[in-house]
């Protein structure tokens, strides 16, 4: 359990919207294993993602631009990259959850903002949010993450993204 576990549970027991949001997640939470891992460090025993749906976010592209401890390296965020697209998944979360959602995507430390994003699921529209570098923590100065391309692609194939897709994920880190 970390600092931030209080911060994120009063956050969580505030909440009393019974809806629920659209999280369009494309990084390290689409790797099983260094999720559950995070969860198991975090003390975050009781929650669970739902199911996701294979989304594209159409008009962005990768960046290694977060140079993050935990990961030995930079990792993804999103830019604007007109004709290019990220794939993910889109997961229904409980508002009440959303709060873990965050610290997950470190909102609760400032690595990140939110991000309101369009993504085509099943050939419909939907506004998700995504999860993108902060711009005041933003660095390409580094080396990129080999421990967590290999999650990205891992994750990737756990969550049955394009094989095309999951084929260009080395080569947009090598150009980083």
């Amino acid at each position: 359990m970390d600092a931030h576990y209080y911060k994120v549970m009063d956050a969580r027991n505030a909440i009393t919207d019974q809806g629920t949001r659209w999280y369009f997640a494309y990084s390290g939470v689409l790797d099983r294993e260094a999720f559950e891992q995070w969860k198991e460090e975090h003390s975050y025993h009781f929650f669970q993602l739902p199911q996701g749906q294979v989304a594209e976010a159409r008009n962005v592209d990768l960046v290694f631009d977060f140079p993050s401890r935990w990961w030995g390296g930079r990792v993804a965020g999103l830019v604007d990259q007109e004709g290019s697209s990220v794939f993910g998944l889109l997961f229904e979360i409980p508002s009440k959850d959303w709060p873990v959602v965050q610290h997950k995507e470190g909102v609760v430390t400032g690595m990140s903002i939110e991000r309101a994003i369009k993504v085509q699921v099943n050939q419909n529209e939907i506004e998700a949010t995504a999860f993108v570098t902060s711009p005041t923590r933003s660095s390409t100065a580094g080396p990129v993450s080999d421990v967590f391309i290999k999650a990205l692609i891992s994750g990737a194939k756990q969550a049955g993204l394009p094989e095309t897709y999951i084929s260009s994920l080395t080569i947009k880190a090598q150009k980083s």
